[in-house]
């Protein structure tokens, strides 16, 4: 089983581990069969990935971590939803888990979508899509508001990524007192990075009960 750590330390290990998969230098760790015995007993994960469903983004790949290291929830954009927040409770309370990393991306095409649909003629998409990147569109209207360009194909999409990920990361912590309980008793911490495709680099834009945290009204 993994040893606890505090959530300084849990980001610090998921830092170090995509510093060495950046290099090409992974260690592949926990994923032999000794581990996966072990396992078979239970979990206890350093940290919770919540993330985009972006084939791309595969968490333990991109942290170089294993089998029992993190404890992975993802969907498209990362938008929030009751499955999502209870998935994200369950690692906090009965894991334990120190860390929730919240993984957005840049090319996002969740991102993209909502950016289009600000649109007066943007064509309607299946219901399904439509309520699942609803959430995005605050944000895409936000950098609208904020830079005064209006056209979908001239709107900045990772200006439009970050912002979400903030809303993402804010809203979490409003609609979860179990969430917000754990950070403010300094158990949790919650790190919102966005994965550089090209360079494969995790960035922190926003984080909340750590030691050196990015405030979410910080500018942006």
């Amino acid at each position: 089983m993994t040893t606890q750590l505090t959530p300084d330390q849990a980001w610090q290990e998921m830092l170090e581990g995509n510093r060495r998969f950046v290099a090409g230098r992974p260690e592949h760790p926990h994923q032999d069969v000794g581990k996966r015995h072990e396992l078979a007993e239970g979990q206890a994960p350093m940290a919770t990935l919540f993330g985009c469903a972006d084939s791309r983004l595969a968490a333990e790949i991109i942290f170089d971590k294993g089998l029992g290291d993190l404890f992975v929830v993802r969907n498209a954009g990362q938008v929030l939803g009751e499955s999502i927040v209870a998935s994200l409770e369950y690692a906090v309370e009965i894991l334990r888990v120190p860390l929730i990393v919240v993984l957005a991306h840049d090319s996002c095409g969740a991102v993209r979508a909502a950016i289009d649909g600000t649109a007066i003629d943007a064509a309607p998409l299946p219901p399904h899509i439509w309520r699942l990147i609803a959430p995005i569109v605050p944000a895409a209207r936000k950098v609208v508001a904020a830079t005064g360009v209006t056209r979908p194909d001239e709107i900045d999409a990772e200006l439009v990524g970050r912002e979400h990920l903030r809303n993402t990361v804010a809203d979490l912590i409003q609609s979860s007192e179990l969430i917000s309980a754990a950070v403010a008793e300094g158990r949790l911490g919650i790190v919102g990075a966005n994965y550089r495709l090209a360079e494969g680099t995790a960035v922190p834009i926003v984080s909340v009960g750590l030691a050196d945290d990015t405030a979410l009204d910080a500018p942006r």
